[in-house]
Order: structure tokens, then sequence, then C-alpha cells
């Protein structure tokens, strides 16, 4: 039986999908805190234990696409709903594997499975609210997925720490599977048609891989994916160098979710109020600020501070490009999102791996310190073309 259509009127996210949305964020930063006890109960490198991290977010970013085509042909709901069982499945044996091979396997399947559940969940905000509201919606959602990172890095540690770190997979296991029972009442919403007409696979992938918007929208996310994601899970790491446990370590890293909650309640309130570009441009410079104070001197307290800006970038930039994301194909939304997101995270997976050596030699200065200058273009780019898109369509109405 189909599920009733739902009218283009909510403003604000269904409770079932926030809670989606943060378990899924849980399991993506769990590993975060507990790569150094990974490597040392599995006997490994440092280096290779964090291929659990990053195959992961390269599997949740390169199944993207796949995830975006399918919400856009068989529905929102239905998509999450599937992922969120195999995502269940996948945690609950990568808490069982012996070796890190096959560790690393069953965190790419389970990457891949929660790879769908936020950014399918950005879409059907997209479908449901509108566009003068969107983006304090979306930051409802951010703060549920803030709320879940800010878990997973203090919990995730001290799980791992006073316990086992296999516990940290089987408990977001357990929550996916509630999840997807959960979604099962949530409806459909109704999905817009190019010239009254349904969409087949290769027209939603030339209405969005042929749009020049679109194509830029993805190139910035790839480039804040690798600073962002790629550099943050080594705050951890660096603490752990200089002495502190990983439960600790995983407390300091807090701090992130919960200036990524704080934070967007702040967006949300400006929101409409100040023009995209001016958040994107807050959101850069403390992006850059944070990375800058860790670069000179990894301390408790700077790592602290160093989390709590990354929080703010993340709730000014980011939920800024993932607005702008929602917008810029109406007619092929989810694919448009899914790419969005499999940029972020393949730039995250790419960074990730390229900095594991430089982390395995304790260079963390250097590290974050790319990490810094790199948000300046990033933010410089993405405030002008922002604000040159916002005039190009001001004087032609846009699908919603």
């Amino acid at each position: 039986m189909k599920s009733p259509a739902l009218p283009v009127s909510l403003a604000r996210p269904p409770l079932a999908l926030s809670v989606a949305s943060f378990v899924s964020s849980f399991d993506r930063f769990a590993v975060s805190p507990m790569l150094v006890l990974i490597a040392v109960d599995l006997d490994v490198p440092l280096s290779a234990a964090v291929a659990a991290a990053s195959g992961y977010y390269l599997a949740y970013g390169l199944t993207q696409p796949v995830w975006g085509l399918l919400s856009d042909r068989f529905g929102r709901v239905r998509v999450m709903r599937v992922a969120l069982f195999g995502a269940a499945l996948a945690g609950v044996v990568s808490a069982l594997m012996p070796v890190l091979g096959a560790l690393v396997v069953a965190r790419v399947v389970t990457g891949a499975c929660f790879g769908a559940v936020i950014p399918t969940g950005l879409t059907y905000v997209g479908d449901t609210v509108q566009p003068s509201v969107r983006q304090r919606a979306l930051t409802d959602l951010m703060a549920a997925a803030a709320l879940g990172t800010a878990l997973a890095t203090g919990l995730g540690g001290v799980v791992a720490g006073l316990v086992d770190w296999r516990v940290a997979f089987t408990v977001p296991a357990a929550c996916a599977l509630a999840c997807a029972l959960t979604l099962g009442s949530l409806p459909e919403p109704p999905r817009l048609r190019l010239d009254g007409a349904a969409l087949g696979t290769a027209r939603y992938l030339g209405a969005v891989l042929g749009h020049g918007w679109a194509l830029l929208v993805f190139g910035l996310a790839f480039v804040e994916g690798a600073i962002m994601l790629g550099a943050m899970p080594f705050l951890a790491t660096a603490l752990e160098h200089t002495g502190y446990a990983a439960a600790v370590a995983g407390l300091a890293i807090t701090a992130y979710g919960l200036g990524l909650w704080l934070f967007s309640k702040l967006v949300k309130r400006l929101a409409g109020r100040w023009p995209a570009p001016a958040l994107m441009t807050v959101g850069g410079a403390q992006l850059s600020a944070g990375f800058a104070i860790v670069s000179v001197h990894v301390s408790m307290p700077t790592v602290a501070v160093t989390a709590l800006l990354l929080g703010g970038g993340w709730s000014f930039l980011h939920s800024s490009l993932q607005t702008w994301a929602t917008s810029v194909v109406p007619e092929a939304r989810g694919t448009t999102i899914a790419f969005f997101a499999c940029a972020l995270f393949v730039g995250s997976a790419v960074s990730s791996w390229a900095a594991g050596p430089l982390a395995e030699r304790g260079s963390y200065a250097l590290l974050f310190g790319l990490a810094a200058g790199a948000a300046i273009p990033l933010t410089a780019v993405a405030a002008l073309t922002r604000r040159r898109y916002g005039r190009s369509q001001a004087a032609q109405p846009q699908p919603q």
C-alpha cells in the first residue's frame, strides 16, 4: 500500500528522522577516539588502524549517488529503512571481527549503509519544508546529529577505555534496528517531476551533473570534507600521543558536538536575517582559527577550544552549503544531496588517508596548520560564489 502524500508544510524535521540522524552521526564519530586502542588490541600500526575510519568515510561518500538515485526513484523513507536494517547487521559484524582486515571490511559496509540516512533526511526536509524556513529546519536536523557526535566522541572513548571498543559498535547497531522499525510510520513526501514526467536514472544524473552551480557546490563540499572531517579525527590521537588516555581524549572532543549543538541554535536564529555569504564567512573563520590554535600547541584546553570552534564552523558554513544544495536542482533533489554528501565524505577519506603518515610521525603541527590554511580560500570562494548565485537567481522564480 502506498504511503499518503505529505504536503510541503512542515516547519521542522519529524522526530523519527532526527533520531535516525543522531544514530548515524553517533556511529560515524565513535571510532575516532578508539583508533589507538584498536591498533594496540589488533597489534597493528596506528596508520593501518586509521583505515577503519577512512574506509568507513570513503564508503559513506561513494555510495551517496546510489542512495540518492534510489530515493528519487523509490522514495525517501523506503531507502532509509533498508539502509538502517543493513547498518544494524553490519554493525554487529564489526563488533565480532578478530583482525584488522575483516574489521575494515565490516566498517566499509556499515559506512555504506549509514551513508543513506542523513543525506536522505536532508532531502526529506527539502521536500517538506518551505524554502523560507528550510535552513532553520536543517539546523534542527544538524542539532540532532550534533548530539550524536558529542555522545560518540565522549562515550566512545569512555566505553572503549573502560569496557571494550567492540561495544561501541554494538550500541548504534541496535539503535539502527529500532530506527528502521520506527520510520515505517513516516509518510513519503511528493517528489517534483520535470515537465510533468517522471525522471529516469539517466535524466536524474544529467539534470545534476550538467548543472554548473551544482558542480561548484560539490567541489566546495569536497574541500570542506577534506579540511574538517579529514583532520578532526586526529584531535583525539594527538592528545593520546601526549599521554592522555582514550577516554579522556574522547571527552575533550565532546566539545565539538556541544559547539555544533549550541551554534546550530544561533544559526537557526540568524538564518533569514543574515545573508548566506555572511554565515559562510563566520563559519570559515572559526574553522581556520580552531585548527590554527591546535597547530601551535596540543593540550587538553587547546583541543577542547578547537573542537568547540570546529562545531561552530560546521554550524555556520556547512548548514549554508547544504541549504544551497537542497535548492540548486530541486527536480532531482535526492540525487543532488547524494552527490553533495559523496563529495564531502570522499574529501574526508582522501584527507584522513593522506594525514595518516603525519599522525604516525607525530607531525600534528603540520597536519593542523595545513587545515587552518586551507580553510581560508575555501571560505572566500564559498562566500563569493554564493553571493553571485543569489544575484543570478533573484530575477527568476525557482521551482520548489
